[in-house]
């Protein structure tokens, strides 16, 4: 696994988290995040379930530009 920091929360009070990661050997995307709170999660499940091995998280609209940026990286890293 080769991780490629991407981006961190420029607001974050710790300095990391959320964050945004790009696995540059399968082009994956990998995210830290706020646990959803109850209402994002019920909100999440009107779609479909959410397997016990996965979880959602919420990530900040000023994440946004470091998200297209890992969409960038990701793209470029499997072509």
């Amino acid at each position: 696994m080769n991780l490629r920091l991407v981006g961190i929360d420029p607001e974050s009070k710790t300095g990391t988290c959320p964050t945004v990661w790009v696995d540059e050997t399968t082009g994956d995307l990998v995210v830290q995040g706020w646990n959803a709170d109850d209402a994002t999660l019920t909100a999440c499940l009107d779609s479909g379930s959410v397997p016990a091995s996965e979880t959602v998280v919420r990530l900040p609209v000023r994440m946004v530009v470091a998200i297209r940026e890992a969409c960038d990286v990701a793209e470029r890293s499997v072509l």
